[in-house]
């Protein structure tokens, strides 16, 4: 399973986000982080939203499979890295 983080620079939210995702231990997938000001697709989609998670079944880029990315709830900036971690457990196990 792959994580995709939008996030963009100076985001104190998706440093916080990035920085518990990056301290699950429990949980085996692949975090990757896509930055909105590199595209102006992501940046008209998610300027305002920043950060935004996706599960992803893709396994690399070049599969362009549809519908294989699913949107994840935004966990709140308090969430500890222990509830982040039992968010995405119910998420992966569907």
């Amino acid at each position: 399973m792959r994580l995709i983080l939008y996030s963009k620079p100076g985001c104190h939210l998706c440093e916080g986000l990035q920085e518990k995702l990056e301290q699950i231990q429990n949980l085996s997938f692949e975090l990757e982080i896509r930055d909105i000001t590199t595209r102006e697709d992501w940046f008209a989609a998610y300027e305002y939203e920043v950060p935004v998670i996706y599960l992803s079944n893709r396994r690399g880029a070049e599969d362009t499979e549809e519908g294989s990315e699913k949107l994840l709830p935004r966990p709140s900036p308090r969430a500890s890295v222990q509830q982040l971690e039992q968010m995405l457990r119910k998420y992966l196990a569907n």
